[in-house]
């Protein structure tokens, strides 16, 4: 028997022979994936729904733009550290780590007593966010070759489909009839389920560290980062902006922290951010895109909710409906993009085509206005979705397949991280931008209606849905068109992010997907038909171990590509 049937037989959940990747064993390492993934993704549409009602209940309005800009900054710091890590230590327990810190911040943010208490646990979820995402896209390189792996989007996109559908009812249905906190309750459940899937599906090797930890790099991205963030929070705020010392503090932070970051980079023995990296095209052009796709699409996509809710004067469980054309559009053309990829082997097109989309849309949603027709805006939303599916699991399969094997995990994460800085600095500036004009117009139209300086300031800051209802026609129309006229001139300022990434995606190679998975391609697990074989051949215990051997001696090599 050959070293690699040998091997191979060891191959079970705690032994040390490399793993099987049967095309069983693959979905139902795959379903652990889909109980984080849906974790995460149905939190962000619940919270978005129920945004307008919590910081109106605990009086945030003015500062609204943290509840998502904490929970993208604490994700976009630990990324990098999941993606190394993974690589360097295996995933399996990284990912139950997530899992929990998910699922516990969650129960601090059902259970917060003011809008501080809230963000600071938002941030605790985005620790274990970040990792859900990070991981669940590197454990599918390494069990899926890329030339495969745009048939298992399809699954990916029903998650953020059923998501998509079921957050906002859910959202809605507890601001409508219970409260905001059940937004968060309704994660502690669907948590605790997702950790035990995961216990007892995602069988992955572990592994021991074998070059020195990069902690200085991950200190200084990590306090980049910070910096970028807060220097755009500060400069786009009112109570700071541009011209303020300590905005331009936070900048002189990023500069330093920035450039002490390439320095210990270029002489770590394994960098948590290889610059060598950034000398691969592909993967430069693919982290590009999803850079400036960033700052553009969280930025629109954050605030639509609250103004449907406020700005069209749909409740809460119906703006959250309105999303649904949107999921609907992402959902369509990723199947179809990732089945086209799998057929064809090409994907250059797919980040063109879905550029042009995603700047169509955002140029409508220029116009935006109290008196848009609500099928008007559908058909917006569904044309921005369109155009995202066509890019964002793509360039994420780009990046991957542009590497070695041993490194998937650190690409992932470096891809990742630069759209989600580009989403913190997006939600931020732009955020702000919204914010500060709409508190504006708030107060304006407060103290329009009698009220003192004071008074109007304080109505400003804490108005939501409900509060709107009951106010007198004139007061609701002022608001109406406060929120309106905050926002729709928001996109202008997107769309040049988008052409810049359209701009790339031109750019951007054609180069051959790989036939072989990451785990395969590490010695980690057999592949293929060869995994098939082997698995039957254990079944059948020591009768069919020599059939097994020989099959493997006279075929060598033969199917090692997995399914």
């Amino acid at each position: 028997m050959t070293a690699t049937a040998q091997g191979a037989r060891r191959a079970r959940p705690g032994s040390d022979g490399p793993l099987l990747l049967t095309q069983r064993r693959i979905w139902i390492i795959f379903s652990a994936l889909i109980a984080g993934m849906l974790l995460s993704s149905l939190d962000q549409t619940i919270v978005s729904t129920a945004m307008p009602t919590i910081v109106g209940e605990l009086g945030g309005v003015a500062h609204q733009a943290w509840l998502t800009t904490g929970y993208l900054l604490a994700s976009t710091i630990v990324m990098p550290v999941y993606g190394k890590f993974g690589d360097v230590l295996g995933r399996r327990n990284l990912f139950l780590v997530a899992i929990a810190l998910f699922t516990i911040a969650s129960a601090g943010c059902a259970f917060a007593g003011d809008f501080t208490q809230l963000v600071v646990f938002r941030a605790v979820q985005g620790l274990g966010g970040g990792g859900l995402m990070i991981l669940s896209q590197a454990i599918i390189a390494d069990i899926v070759p890329a030339s495969q792996r745009g048939k298992y989007l399809g699954p990916l996109g029903a998650i953020f489909g059923l998501s998509a559908i079921g957050g906002p009812l859910l959202g809605g249905f507890f601001v409508d009839h219970l409260t905001w906190n059940w937004a968060f309750y309704i994660n502690i459940p669907v948590g605790i389920a997702a950790f035990f899937v995961a216990w007892f599906a995602l069988t992955l090797p572990t592994k021991k560290a074998t070059k020195r930890i990069d902690v200085l790099g991950v200190l200084l991205m990590s306090a980049a980062t910070t910096c970028l963030v807060f220097f755009s929070e500060f400069g786009g705020s009112k109570d700071h902006g541009w011209d303020a010392l300590e905005t331009w503090a936070w900048f002189a932070g990023l500069v330093v922290a920035a450039a002490l970051l390439v320095l210990v980079e270029s002489r770590a023995q394994d960098p948590v951010l290889p610059l060598a990296f950034f000398r691969n095209r592909t993967f430069l052009l693919a982290t590009g895109i999803g850079l400036v796709l960033g700052i553009g699409m969280f930025a629109a996509i954050g605030f639509v909710p609250t103004f449907l809710q406020m700005a069209s004067g749909t409740s809460a469980a119906v703006s959250g409906l309105l999303m649904l054309p949107m999921m609907v559009g992402l959902i369509g053309t990723s199947i179809v993009s990732g089945i086209l990829i799998t057929k064809t082997g090409r994907y250059r097109m797919f980040p063109i085509v879905g550029t042009v989309l995603v700047a169509m849309a955002m140029l409508a949603m220029t116009q935006l206005a109290a008196d848009t027709p609500i099928w008007l805006i559908c058909a917006y939303l569904f044309v921005f979705g369109a155009g995202l599916g066509l890019i964002m699991q793509v360039v994420v399969l780009v990046a991957q397949n542009a590497v070695p094997a041993d490194q998937v995990g650190t690409a992932t994460s470096t891809n990742n991280y630069f759209r989600e800085v580009g989403a913190s600095l997006g939600t931020a500036v732009f955020g702000a931008l919204f914010t500060a004009r709409l508190t504006t117009a708030l107060t304006d139209v407060f103290r329009g209606a009698g009220g003192s300086a004071t008074d109007a300031a304080s109505s400003a800051g804490s108005i939501d849905p409900a509060t709107v209802a009951k106010l007198p026609a004139a007061v609701q129309d002022g608001i109406v068109n406060a929120y309106a006229d905050s926002l729709a001139p928001v996109f202008w300022y997107l769309l040049p992010f988008i052409g810049v990434a359209f701009l790339l995606a031109l750019f951007l190679p054609q180069i051959t997907l790989s036939d072989t998975a990451g785990m395969v391609a590490r010695g980690e697990a057999v592949g293929g038909a060869e995994a098939e074989q082997l698995e039957r051949a254990q079944r059948g215990g020591a009768a069919a171990a020599p059939a097994a051997a020989a099959a493997d001696g006279a075929g060598d090599g033969v199917g090692r590509d997995s399914a």
